[in-house]
């Protein structure tokens, strides 16, 4: 208890050691224990058919070195999980993939924890819309995104197309540039002013790794005409 008469600079100090007591002792409770074995959440990497992947798996705390294996799922053919935590091979087609990594450290007993993944096994070259193709006055615009799951660099041309009500085809984007490996959701936009009419958009992606000879193709489609009522 303070007294009537005691200095502010008293009466601070006597505050500040009532209110510091209490929350140190709960954050201690809260807090984590660095000695506790742990492996680190994350999203892995898509793989693409026929290429090689490799993704190294990292646990911390406890006492290493850590022994990996996989303890529930399946990972695709071809594919293995090594005692260091190398998951790595060629996996021969797409699909979704999950399984339990469990991670052994080399305490006396030994600490031993476990966590979930999901591995997707996507086509090398993906597209998609990110903002679908549509009409502003006398425009079409909008935008797709790329994505290179392989470990080569695409030499990647793109090009979109508006083919009107007579089969005449205006280029209304082109870009080519190189799509390094494990580049997620690109985007590449486009748009041009046209003439009155009717439009079908066509968007074309082709993906080629000249030292490998390999070359990817996609494409994007608009559903329905896009009607473009005002401009000449």
């Amino acid at each position: 208890m303070t007294h009537r008469g005691a200095s502010p600079a008293f009466r601070t100090l006597a505050l500040l050691g009532l209110l510091a007591c209490w929350p140190i002792s709960s954050r201690a409770q809260q807090a984590t224990d660095p000695t506790q074995l742990a492996l680190d959440a994350v999203t892995l990497p898509n793989g693409a058919p026929r290429h090689e992947y490799q993704y190294l798996f990292k646990a911390h705390g406890g006492i290493p070195p850590y022994k990996y294996s996989i303890s529930e799922g399946s990972l695709p053919v071809g594919m293995k999980l090594s005692n260091d935590g190398l998951l790595s091979g060629v996996p021969p087609a797409t699909g979704q993939f999950r399984f339990t990594v469990a991670v052994t450290d080399s305490s006396n007993p030994p600490q031993k924890t476990a966590r979930s993944f999901l591995l997707k096994v996507v086509q090398p070259l993906l597209m998609q819309w990110k903002r679908y193709a549509h009409v502003t006055g006398n425009r079409i615009d909008g935008s797709v995104i790329v994505s290179n799951s392989t470990g080569d660099e695409f030499d990647l041309t793109f090009v979109v197309l508006a083919v009107d009500e007579n089969g005449r085809a205006t280029a209304i984007g082109y870009q080519r540039f190189p799509l390094k490996g494990g580049v997620d959701s690109f985007e590449i936009p486009f748009g041009e002013t046209l003439a009155r009419g009717s439009y079908e958009v066509h968007v074309d992606a082709v993906a080629e790794v000249p030292e490998k000879d390999q070359i990817y193709r996609v494409r994007l489609q608009t559903k329905d005409r896009l009607a473009v009522v005002t401009g000449p």
